[in-house]
């Protein structure tokens, strides 16, 4: 088995990755906070309520990341002093993400985007997933980028599965969970959606 996992690209060791042998590919799991960059054939997947997570790719050369993160901007932070911890705020999660592929030989004006999440799940908090999309839109308007898909908004978490050499991504929308459990803190609902993942349908972006 661990002949399947590549090296992973310099600075990702922390990331958990596994054998899925449905799919035959090694997956590197994506937590909220968190984002990898590969240009191995393995796919990356999370689980998002009223997060985004935006899968950047470059389909000439193969490599592609994604990263998940919880809330828009995080204000007064001085760039030399940011580190992995900020890529909980969504400037940072885009900056660093797109960086890593740059460095690992990507071409900017070759990237392509796709954003996914910004759910309503939570009802009793503020809409928290609204800010997240118009974040995501308002980054990749300023910073030119070029959005070819997006699955944003709605009522329901969403599991999404990237692969980053070919841009393809898979989306469940996890439709059947009961809204009284998803008062719960979102990390208690990953944990929900994770139990109920084989119930769902699949659509491609």
């Amino acid at each position: 088995m661990s002949s399947h996992f590549k090296p992973v690209l310099p600075g990702f060791d922390h990331v958990k990755r596994f054998w899925d042998g449905k799919r035959h590919k090694v997956v590197a799991k994506v937590l909220p906070g968190e984002f990898y960059v590969s240009k191995s054939d393995e796919l990356i997947t999370t689980v998002l309520g009223s997060c985004i997570a935006a899968c950047i790719y470059d389909e000439g050369l193969g490599i592609g990341g994604m990263n998940h993160f919880m809330l828009p901007a995080e204000k007064g932070v001085d760039p030399s002093n940011a580190h992995s911890l900020n890529c909980r705020y969504g400037n940072w999660a885009m900056e660093y993400l797109i960086n890593e592929i740059l460095k690992n030989g990507a071409s900017r004006r070759n990237l392509k985007v796709k954003l996914f999440g910004g759910g309503k799940i939570i009802r009793s908090m503020t809409d928290i997933g609204v800010g997240n999309i118009r974040f995501a839109n308002a980054y990749v308007l300023e910073e030119g980028l070029d959005l070819v898909s997006h699955d944003v908004g709605g009522p329901w978490p969403r599991k999404v599965m990237f692969d980053p050499q070919t841009g393809k991504a898979q989306v469940k929308k996890m439709r059947e969970l009961h809204s009284d459990k998803l008062e719960k803190r979102e990390i208690k609902y990953l944990h929900d959606i994770e139990q109920q993942d084989a119930e769902t349908d699949i659509e491609l972006f």
